[in-house]
């Protein structure tokens, strides 16, 4: 063993044994994760391991609940990877279990990072790497530094990395923004400048979070000074159209002096001296000039809210339609069958929502938990389809603290826990595993949740499952419970593809307005037509995406058919007399698809994220259109 190893190594376990090393002081979280490493972890510092790296597709998977934050990461990402001004620096971002899923570099230093053990799909999480940057953040959620040998096994001494939590709205982890070098003997105050910059940029990721998952809420924005608005240090808060609290950012709880849990549901008039009819008529789209506001506790605040005057309703039930991401209920099918949904819903019935990926399925059910008495309470939604298997039951059930290796000490609230008393949605129900089933469809009849090593527990929730999959081909196939599908299928909702909405016109201009922000954006009449026409495979989630990209480029406030994508502007083929205009749909979406694969070289990966659909929704349509994958 190496002189350097073995010094490592012996350093390591004497920590471990309660010993401080000579001449040497260890900061004390340090020492909590060697400890963990070694009495939890069950790993050896002296062991070279090659890193656990999921498949390709495991790890899209993966990065598919998080693609907005990805999205809004990658700027940010960029922008750090600038700020180090510097060779030999790796800007990563992994999930809440420390599963690298970006990573910003320079492309000549990538192969010096992957010796290291830094790939797409590699698993740093502290059970696996043990004492590490991104790994020992996820336990200890706080920005912090490892540095070369502070980690724990001996093969990662010549990485320092910088690491810091990034929280959603309701303060639950969302993922790790990291910062790490290959480069040796990097000083303290350059680690204390890295480590800044990695916490900012992390704060700014999720105030950008913040804005995009409540853009169609009221948002108040606050601080003690005028000029603190807009920085990272004020408070943000979301609340809805009945004035109750959806979510606040680590500032607001601040410069509010009371815990996340004691504001979330509570009406914002109780947390400041202002009424409701006073506080939204302050109200602007996009808000300049601030005002005085006056916190319960007396303290004098500066705000903003940003925010439209309500829309009106078409009818009583679907007054809260217009909220929620981008719902629109002008096609008179789906406004019946909200209100049917409505008024099921509120009888504690569950919701089975069926429909094509992207059609709206997660929408639909956030704006019938909005539309309810709810409303105050959590909505919680979970991807079946997006999480392992391995990983779906700790998710959904929770677990005690020290139950399995690689268990957080202080235990996991499952989602079912923390939709108590509000909804629990489960996305892609189809994908659910047989024996979660079971679990499941027993949390349903008892009403109770037995979180892995613990004891049972009472919940209170409404369960709206969605799925694009035939449940009763599957439970013919005897892939998905009988007894589970009469459970669910309280009452069906099939939600119409993009292509059949009545109210695309209608929906595109909604869109159009949501993605300019406030500025006036024109389309000429054969790129709204062109617009109208395409077939949308990717259904709403696809034309938001292409929305988005054309209100970014416009710079004249006129959006051309030349600024459209190639598969958009192709006209679709004409439809045969004495056939239905679904034939004609059929071509127009088998002639999208192929323009798409055509556009991106048939890379599958980079179709379908250009398509905003999953890649096995791709291959599904594939196969559907009979397509040969095996040509370009």
């Amino acid at each position: 063993m190496p002189n350097h190893q073995s010094r490592h190594v012996r350093q390591v376990l004497t920590v471990a044994q309660g010993q401080a090393p000579s001449g040497q002081a260890v900061d004390p979280a340090i020492a909590r994760s060697w400890r963990r490493c070694l009495e939890q972890h069950q790993l050896d510092p002296a062991l070279p391991l090659t890193p656990a790296v999921l498949e390709t597709a495991r790890m899209l998977e993966r990065r598919e609940p998080l693609r907005q934050v990805l999205e809004i990461a990658a700027g940010e990402m960029h922008g750090l990877h600038r700020q180090l001004s510097g060779a030999g620096h790796a800007v990563l971002l992994t999930d809440a279990r420390g599963l690298i899923l970006d990573c910003v570099t320079r492309e000549a230093e990538r192969p010096a990072f992957e010796r290291a053990g830094l790939w797409l799909g590699a698993d740093w999480s502290e059970s696996c790497e043990g004492t590490n940057g991104i790994g020992t953040c996820l336990i200890e959620r706080q920005v912090l530094t490892i540095h070369e040998d502070e980690h724990f096994r001996s093969c990662h001494t010549r990485l320092t990395c910088s690491a810091s939590p990034v929280f959603d709205p309701q303060g639950e982890l969302l993922a790790v923004l990291d910062v790490s070098s290959v480069q040796r003997q990097v000083s303290r105050q350059r680690q204390f400048h890295t480590m800044a910059l990695v916490g900012m940029t992390a704060r700014m990721i999720e105030s950008r979070y913040f804005l995009r998952r409540f853009e169609d809420d009221w948002l108040l924005r606050f601080h003690l000074q005028p000029d603190g608005l807009g920085m990272l240090s004020e408070g943000l808060l979301a609340f809805d159209g009945a004035g109750r609290v959806l979510a606040l950012n680590g500032a607001a709880l601040t410069l509010l002096g009371q815990p996340r849990e004691a504001l979330l549901g509570r009406p914002v008039d109780e947390l400041f001296d202002i009424a409701l009819d006073e506080l939204l008529g302050r109200a602007v789209a996009q808000p300049a000039s601030s005002w005085p506001l006056y916190a319960r506790s007396g303290r004098q605040l500066h705000a903003l809210l940003r925010g439209r005057p309500p829309r009106p309703s078409v009818a009583p039930v679907v007054a809260p339609a217009g909220r929620g991401p981008a719902l629109c209920l002008g096609d008179a099918r789906l406004q019946k069958d909200f209100g049917r949904a409505c008024r099921v819903y509120e009888r504690d019935i569950p919701l089975l929502i069926c429909g094509e990926t992207g059609s709206g399925k997660e929408a639909f059910a956030q704006a019938l938990h909005l539309a309810s008495s709810r409303a105050g309470k959590a909505f919680v939604a979970l991807n079946c389809a997006a999480i392992p298997e391995t990983l779906i039951e700790s998710e959904l059930f929770g677990y005690r603290g020290g139950s399995f290796t690689g268990a957080r000490k202080e235990g996991m609230r499952g989602k079912l826990q923390q939709a108590d008393g509000g909804t629990l949605f489960l996305d892609e129900i189809g994908d659910m595993p047989l024996a979660l089933q079971t679990r499941l469809l027993r949390v349903l009849e008892d009403r109770q949740v037995v979180p892995i090593g613990g004891e049972a527990q009472a919940v209170n929730v409404r369960l709206i499952s969605a799925t694009h999959r035939d449940l009763r081909e599957r439970v013919a196939q005897g892939s998905f419970r009988e007894d589970l599908y009469y459970r669910l299928d309280g009452l069906r909702i099939e939600l119409p593809p993009l292509r059949e909405r009545s109210d695309r016109a209608e929906l595109l201009d909604h869109l159009l307005g949501k993605e300019a922000d406030g500025q006036p954006i024109r389309l000429d009449e054969d790129a709204r037509q062109a617009l109208l026409g395409h077939p949308w495979p990717g259904n709403v989630r696809q034309l938001r995406n292409v929305l988005r990209t054309l209100a970014a480029l416009c710079e004249d406030g006129r959006v051309r058919l030349d600024d459209l994508p190639a598969e958009i502007r192709r006209a679709p083929p004409p439809v045969e007399s004495g056939k239905p205009a679904a034939h004609g749909l059929e071509h127009a979406e088998r002639d999208a698809l192929l323009a798409a694969l055509d556009g991106q070289h048939w890379h599958m990966s980079r179709t379908a994220e250009h398509l905003g659909i999953s890649r096995n929704t791709l291959y599904r349509k594939l196969r559907k259109h009979a397509i040969d994958t095996g040509r370009g």
